[in-house]
Order: C-alpha cells, then sequence, then structure tokens
C-alpha cells in the first residue's frame, strides 16, 4: 500500500537519494526544499503540513552545518544550526506525531550525525545541534513505545553531498592541503576510509521506516564502518 513520505531538505543530496528510495518503492513522496518550507518558520510549518494531508513517514532531513573553534564560534552562528537542525525537527515531528499516534501507525526517521553521538573539534554548534535531535529521537520514542508509531534515527559519517565538499574546501583553504589531501583527513577520522554516499544512508532511512520495522524504536544507527560502537 502506498505511503504518503514528506522528506524535509528532499531536494539535493542525502535527502533526494531518500526521495528517490521511497519513490522506487512506490510511495507518494513530498520532498521539501528551502523554497517550499522553511523548517525553523512555525507557521510555515503548519501551514505546510496542514495542507499535506495524513502523512505516514517523516524524515527530518534537512541541516546545515559551519565549522570554527569554539572561541570563534559566533552566536548567529550557534542559533542557525540549533534551529535548522534541532528546532526544524522539532517542528515538523510535533506537525505529523498527533496524526500518526490517532491512526496508531507512522514512521520518523531523523538524519543526525556521528557528532550527534560523539563531539568534534571545531563544531560546538553542529555537534551539540546533532546531539539535541538524538535527544528529541529517544524522547519521542518514549512517548509512542507500545504503539504503531516509531521514532529513530541515522547518524552517518561524511556524505558526498554539497555540505561535505563545502568543508573540504574550508580545509583546503585554511591549511593549504589539495582537494584531495583535504578530503583524506575527513575520510581519516572514521574506519570507513571514505566518503558514505548518499544512497547509503537512504537505505538506513528507508529500512527504519519499513513497516518490518516496527520493533526498532528510539535507536541511532551509526554508519560510520565501526568507529562509534554502543
Amino acid at each position: 500500500m502506498s505511503r504518503l513520505v514528506v522528506v524535509t531538505g528532499g531536494t539535493r543530496g542525502i535527502g533526494a537519494a531518500v526521495a528517490k528510495r521511497f519513490t522506487d518503492l512506490g510511495d507518494r513522496v513530498v520532498a521539501l526544499g528551502r523554497a517550499d518550507c522553511d523548517v525553523t518558520d512555525e507557521a510555515a510549518v503548519a501551514e505546510v503540513f496542514g495542507s499535506l494531508g495524513e502523512v505516514d513517514v517523516l524524515v527530518n532531513n534537512a541541516g546545515i552545518s559551519a565549522s570554527a573553534p569554539l572561541a570563534k564560534t559566533s552566536t548567529a552562528d550557534w542559533r542557525s544550526q540549533l534551529d535548522v537542525n534541532a528546532t526544524g525537527a522539532f517542528l515538523c515531528t510535533r506537525a505529523v506525531l498527533p496524526g500518526m499516534m490517532a491512526r496508531d501507525d507512522g514512521r520518523i526517521v531523523t538524519v543526525a550525525s556521528t557528532a550527534g553521538r560523539a563531539g568534534q573539534a571545531y563544531t560546538a554548534a553542529y555537534s551539540a545541534s546533532k546531539h539535541a535531535v538524538v535527544g528529541l529521537t529517544r524522547a519521542v520514542a518514549a512517548e509512542v513505545a507500545g504503539t504503531g508509531v516509531t521514532a529513530n534515527a541515522v547518524c552517518p559519517t561524511f556524505v558526498r553531498t554539497d555540505m561535505t565538499a563545502k568543508n573540504v574546501r574550508r580545509i583546503a583553504e585554511i591549511t593549504g592541503r589539495s582537494t584531495e589531501d583535504s578530503e583524506r583527513v575527513i575520510t581519516s577520522l572514521s574506519p570507513l576510509g571514505r566518503l558514505l554516499e548518499p544512497d547509503e544512508v537512504a537505505f538506513a532511512v528507508v529500512f527504519l521506516a519499513a513497516r518490518e520495522a516496527a520493533a526498532v524504536n528510539g535507536q541511532a544507527i551509526v554508519l560510520d564502518g565501526g568507529g562509534i560502537q554502543a
């Protein structure tokens, strides 16, 4: 049976790969980009989700990142990353959860990060925001435990996306390394030894959203080749 799947940040990168996976399964997919819905705007989120009808699967994927030493992290950078990465997931989850609970059926999957499971240097705002969405996931999972609704997260290491390319360029600018050497700096942070492909993250998202995954709830699945084990 076809489900209505909403993917925030769904027009490129991980979100586009997630949307394609669900579409290939025959689901009806609404891929929301920044122009379609500002996930930090409470009224906009309420309006967009109110117009969609019964959402069966929500994938919280909208996110931003910026890196800097803590002493050079601006309040604006701190707030913007918390707003998009954490508050955005909260607002979208809050918009769909009552309907899911009323139907006793639904899946919420949030794209977090390994930075939501372990701190990383120069990512105070980003790590804090991703820890926040892992905590949100666990709190929601506790609320829905014993129902037909589940809430889980995926925590990938660096993925081959525009966001990662931006980080690679920043490393190159700061260190004077080549782009290839700068990418190796990033890939050395996990045993995987390479960038994840967006479709690998999408596979994990689709798994957690499957009806057969009803027993999986409150988990933050790490995708890094074995670096973080829990």
